[in-house]
């Protein structure tokens, strides 16, 4: 397996039939054709909920009204993000700064376009533990020490953009080299947000999305048997995690929140 912030996919084959292949993304950043998914696939899983789509078309309203609004309230929100923004949107050759985020609104217009299902991977609202999770998440991003070590985001920001440096890959020929430098700032800022909420929160999220990816696939096999294929757009260093929880197998959780649009809408 490649870096966590390289640039092929990972494909997971179940061994119940199909595949799952992790595509990795970066925040704002458009992707040139060469690093857009090459395989054939049936359906699309967002590690997100169903809300994602309404904020998406709200942003795009937002952008129609004023371009670049988006951008400018990202930078001056603070945080993690702002600073992620400030240095991306820097980097000479790489176009970034874009809303709703380029690469999994692309492949939702797709899947849209082509009536492809869609599925939402975060659990909804009233589900009694996902709503227990994210307690436990809200507690433990407001603990008094995650606030102060906020203080200090910067010199973590900095620490961090160093130690991955040395996971960067050389994009694909043909593909600015730049975009090397979008991946780190991504992994930075990706692996800040994973501090927040602490390991344990991380795991357990990441063992109920992995358990809920394989339900989506299950129910693309009823279409498609052993050759589905499961498109899942994720932050480029979230890929690595999620293809390791999926070699343990975990249990298959049956994915209600499975949508299903058809919308004639253009790809962009």
């Amino acid at each position: 397996m490649s870096s966590r912030i390289g640039w092929e996919d990972l494909v997971w084959n179940d061994p119940d039939g199909g595949k799952i292949v992790l595509h990795g993304t970066i925040p704002t950043v458009v992707y040139p054709r060469k690093l857009r998914p090459k395989m054939e696939w049936h359906g699309l899983a967002l590690l997100e909920s169903d809300e994602v789509v309404e904020l998406w078309e709200q942003e795009e309203k937002d952008e129609a009204e004023s371009n670049g609004v988006n951008l400018a309230h990202g930078l001056v929100s603070g945080g993690t993000m702002g600073i992620f923004l400030e240095e991306v949107t820097q980097i000479d050759d790489v176009t970034s700064g874009r809303f709703p985020d380029p690469e999994p609104r692309r492949v939702h217009r797709l899947a849209q376009r082509h009536n492809r299902p869609v599925f939402f991977i975060e659990p909804e609202l009233d589900d009694e533990d996902w709503e227990a999770h994210m307690i436990a998440e809200a507690k433990e991003v407001s603990r008094w020490k995650k606030l102060l070590g906020l203080v200090t985001v910067g010199k973590k920001w900095r620490k961090k953009v160093k130690q991955n440096i040395f996971e960067a890959e050389k994009p694909p020929k043909g593909v600015s080299p730049n975009l090397s430098s979008a991946a780190v700032l991504c992994a930075t800022w990706w692996d800040l947000n994973e501090w927040l909420i602490g390991e344990t929160i991380a795991t357990a999220r990441n063992q109920r999305f992995s358990s809920r990816l394989r339900g989506a696939l299950r129910e693309l096999r009823g279409d498609f048997g052993d050759e589905a294929v499961l498109l899942v757009p994720l932050f480029l260093p979230w890929r690595s995690t999620i293809y390791n929880e999926l070699l343990t197998l975990p249990n298959v959780e049956e994915n209600s929140s499975n949508k299903t649009s058809r919308l004639d809408m253009e790809e962009e």
